[in-house]
């Protein structure tokens, strides 16, 4: 049965550490599995938004679960979902443009920070998923986003360290009030 992993907080130094790479046995053995699963598990029911990373959940390892759907504020998005291990950003295409991001290691719901920073909307994607298949993939728009922010805690680098405008630092409540209009 899958359980509920507790969220590892800023300022935890797993946080800040380099996340050790998986070895293809690693991945397939019934820890890791479990680990996965319960990844998944916690992103659904506790509704932490789009992707976790181990390190997020205490475990220093190079391992992201990754699930975009369409939301109420983002009807648009495409589903996207996957397992990344191992991942390694190949290429990044154009300049990074502003976008807004939170993380659920700095608090949920309205006690969420989100500010704006710098991320590319189109990278070059290496990975491996949890049946140890090797994937590489262009991505665009809001899933590169996301796997740059997750890819980011497997180097111990939160989003917090790019932001250049300080100034755009806000509450969740505030973000979708005045950026959404929500």
């Amino acid at each position: 049965m899958s359980k509920i992993l507790p969220i590892t907080r800023f300022g935890n130094p797993v946080l800040r550490g380099s996340a050790r790479r998986l070895s293809k046995d690693e991945i397939l053995s019934g820890d890791i599995q479990t680990l996965i699963e319960n990844m998944r598990h916690t992103l659904v029911e506790k509704k932490y938004g789009v992707g976790i990373a181990a390190p997020q959940v205490g475990e220093s390892l190079a391992l992201s679960v990754i699930g975009v759907k369409p939301t109420p504020n983002r009807p648009e998005l495409k589903p996207f979902e996957t397992v990344l291990i191992n991942p390694e950003i190949i290429e990044t295409f154009g300049e990074p443009v502003d976008m807004w991001e939170g993380c659920v290691s700095c608090g949920t719901d309205d006690d969420s920070l989100f500010a704006k920073l710098p991320r590319f909307e189109k990278i070059l994607v290496k990975w491996l998923d949890e049946h140890v298949k090797s994937r590489e993939e262009v991505i665009g728009g809001f899933v590169a986003q996301v796997i740059q922010h997750e890819t980011d805690h497997l180097n111990g680098v939160l989003f917090v360290d790019h932001v250049a405008d300080t100034t755009s630092f806000m509450m969740a409540d505030e973000y979708r009030k005045r950026i959404l209009g929500k």
